[in-house]
């Protein structure tokens, strides 16, 4: 199966989720309103797969209250609010223009009074009150937490008695080329992915956790585990062809350093708007990636 959503390449949650999420590096760029249009974009082009998400979750009846658990600029809160159409969300994110965005998305959609943003560190010791929900949604969050096993604790005590825990997490960032692109350097997605890994192993240790063992560890019950592959293929939507540029662009500071110097300028060809050979005039992108939900109860 697979999941929609996406946080900053910093080890807190200071940030934001989705952009970690998707491997942006947000401690050598923080426009915030740079950030937010790739969360954006992220949203819009994997809105059909968030939508898949929420409809496969096994809720026992309709939740009336939902938290979800670092909700950049709503992709997760606005799919949710659509899918339960009786529930409210409380919003949660560490970043004020972030909220800001989603609060003016809410209010576009007509849904702004079912709609309570909260601001606040998620590392926190305490969090607000947030009080019982139904189904908590933490979408690319939990693996930005300086404790998950912590957070794990502090949502089961959250949680209604029954309630409901979605865990979405992606393998890795999306890929965007064919495997021979460019043609001055095949495989140099691959050699920034190999980069980025590396990076995340330094900067991002829970990354890859075993979330099924954990889970059960903070006292869940895993109901359901499902990994859905994304593949967008081409030719690209112009919504697809802004998140590829904006999204290589935005990993770029994180790769740049392990990449060879005629790696780095076949990137950074790609990623000039303005070259006959960059990402806004190629026809063969495509989105691949994959996410996995793991559904648990709070017995």
């Amino acid at each position: 199966m697979s999941h929609p959503s996406p946080k900053a390449a910093a080890p807190h949650v200071h940030v934001h989720v989705h952009e970690q999420e998707n491997g942006y590096d947000h401690d050598h760029d923080n426009d915030a309103a740079g950030q937010a249009e790739i969360l954006d974009l992220d949203a819009e082009v994997l809105a059909e797969h968030t939508a898949s998400v929420t409809a496969w979750l096994p809720m026992q009846d309709s939740p009336r209250h939902i938290v979800d658990l670092g909700c950049g600029t709503g992709a997760g809160t606005l799919a949710l609010l659509r899918r339960f159409p009786a529930a409210h969300v409380t919003a949660v994110d560490s970043s004020a223009p972030h909220l800001d965005r989603l609060q003016a998305k809410a209010a576009a959609a007509g849904v702004a009074d079912r709609v309570r943003l909260v601001r606040a560190d998620l590392d926190a010791p305490a969090w607000p009150g947030l009080g019982a929900p139904e189904l908590v949604w933490a979408s690319a969050s939990l693996h930005h937490m300086a404790d998950p096993d912590r957070t794990l604790r502090q949502v089961h005590d959250l949680l209604a008695p029954g309630g409901l825990l979605a865990v979405v997490e992606l393998a890795g960032f999306p890929r965007f080329l064919p495997e021979d692109a460019p043609a001055d350097a095949p495989g140099l997605e691959e050699r920034c992915h190999a980069a980025l890994d590396r990076h995340h192993a330094e900067h991002v240790p829970h990354r890859g956790a075993d979330w099924a063992g954990k889970l059960t560890a903070a006292g869940f019950a895993v109901e359901a585990e499902r990994t859905l592959a994304v593949d967008i293929a081409p030719p690209p939507t112009e919504t697809v062809t802004r998140y590829a540029l904006g999204a290589l662009r935005r990993i770029r500071g994180a790769v740049a350093p392990a990449l060879t110097p005629d790696d780095l300028t076949a990137l950074d060809r790609l990623l000039d708007a303005g070259s006959p050979d960059g990402i806004p005039h190629r026809t063969d992108l495509r989105v691949r990636t994959e996410r996995t939900v793991w559904a648990a109860r709070r017995p």
